[in-house]
């Protein structure tokens, strides 16, 4: 009778618990719909697709923070993919046993350095670099995609990396049997059992890249313009956000602040909602 009660409490208390992260999330975009609703009336859907933003005039375009969002992201996830997956497959299958736990804990400890600590890094070492190779400022949408690639790279590389350890050794012992070279085997047998790992992975990645907020508004400018150029300086959400929040003096400048936030939680939900539901359950099913 006791263990009956006792399971029945832990059972309410996750049912609870699981609830109640639902009604966290609903209750982030209620507050974020309700205060962005001055800018939606007052704009609508030329919020979206306008260039401008002056806020002394109180003309407010999000499409160049949007398109900085979303390349900067983009550029980080083609640096840092390539290199995550090339990580975890030398600390599962080639790296010795000396080297897999050094190695392994010191790409982990990356994943503890604050993201400040990144931007700093990155407007005092990768700026120069960027501006003495590109010219210009040396700030823009490239140098913040590497910087957002070096910051998701551990999560990405842990993830992979547990993902391949759980291929069944003889699985591999068998393709070696057959006359299989190490390429054969990480190729063919660890790479396509660890997908559904190495597709999530790209997704807790992914929503970690197109939310930073400190990290990438060092190195970004910050300046509202859409430019053929990754090199030169631009915004994304989050880099408007941190830099205008506290300067919004009238309702429709703090309205459009909202307005943004709540395009860039749409956009992450929807990204990674698509990944997950479509891309994670397709490679699960194959």
């Amino acid at each position: 009778m006791k263990t009956n009660i006792l399971d029945k409490i832990f059972e309410n208390s996750t049912r609870l618990i699981a609830f109640s992260i639902l009604l966290i999330v609903a209750w982030i975009f209620t507050v974020l719909f309700q205060n962005s609703l001055d800018s939606m009336q007052g704009f609508g859907i030329d919020f979206i697709t306008g260039t401008k933003w002056a806020p002394n005039l109180e003309k407010f375009g999000a499409l160049p923070a949007i398109m900085g969002s979303v390349i900067s992201t983009f550029l980080a996830m083609i640096l840092a993919i390539p290199l995550a997956i090339g990580v975890a497959i030398f600390l599962s299958e080639i790296a010795p046993e000396k080297l897999k736990s050094p190695v392994g804990v010191s790409i982990e400890l990356l994943a503890a350095i604050p993201s400040v600590i990144y931007g700093m890094w990155g407007l005092f070492y990768f700026v120069p670099i960027i501006r003495d190779i590109f010219g210009g400022l040396g700030i823009g949408m490239l140098t913040a995609g590497i910087v957002l690639a070096i910051m998701i790279l551990p999560f990405m590389a842990a993830v992979t990396r547990d993902a391949m350890n759980t291929t069944p050794d003889i699985l591999k012992e068998s393709a070696y049997a057959l006359g299989g070279t190490q390429w054969d085997v990480i190729k063919d047998i660890v790479i396509p059992y660890a997908k559904a790992g190495i597709i999530g992975s790209m997704i807790l990645a992914l929503g970690r890249a197109i939310g930073e907020t400190m990290a990438v508004t060092f190195v970004m400018g910050n300046v509202h313009k859409i430019s053929t150029d990754i090199t030169a300086p631009a915004t994304s959400i989050p880099v408007t956000l941190a830099n205008e929040f506290t300067e919004a003096d009238t309702d429709l400048y703090f309205s459009s602040l909202f307005e943004l936030a709540f395009i860039l939680l749409i956009i992450s939900f929807s990204i990674i909602s698509i990944s997950k539901f479509y891309f994670l359950r397709k490679s699960r099913r194959a």
